[in-house]
């Protein structure tokens, strides 16, 4: 990108545990924040080339990813499958568990022009869950 000249943008996948870890979710926390990290390391070093460096973080999606979170997490919480999610959901502003087009609108704008002046954030699309 720096060779080529004409700037651009990177988009890192972080998560909502990028600013809150969850229980038994530890590994992929720590990940989850190093993503953090880089982007705000990338974007001090690239901005002078024109690429913005940003990343989105979701919360709970309704995916099958969640279902084994719910599943792990109801057995070391003594709840039934579905009970876990339920209860972390509880935490959710808006009211639902969101869906992979709630991340993918946020991704989209992202990579589209309407961005170009963002660089070093990461934003949540969570309906409210964690603030940053």
């Amino acid at each position: 990108m720096i060779e080529q000249g004409n700037g651009g943008k990177i988009i890192g996948a972080a998560s909502i545990v990028a600013f809150r870890p969850f229980a038994m979710l530890s590994p992929y926390s720590a990940t989850k924040w190093v993503v953090r990290g880089l982007t705000q390391g990338a974007a001090m070093e690239w901005a002078k080339h024109g690429i913005t460096v940003n990343a989105y973080g979701p919360g709970i999606v309704g995916t099958a990813m969640w279902d084994l979170i719910d599943e792990k997490l109801a057995a070391e919480e003594g709840l039934q499958k579905g009970e876990a999610i339920k209860k972390y959901a509880g935490d959710i502003l808006l009211g639902r568990v969101s869906v992979p087009e709630d991340v993918a609108s946020l991704v989209s704008f992202l990579a589209s022009e309407d961005s170009d002046y963002i660089t070093g954030q990461t934003m949540l699309v969570d309906g409210g869950m964690q603030f940053s």
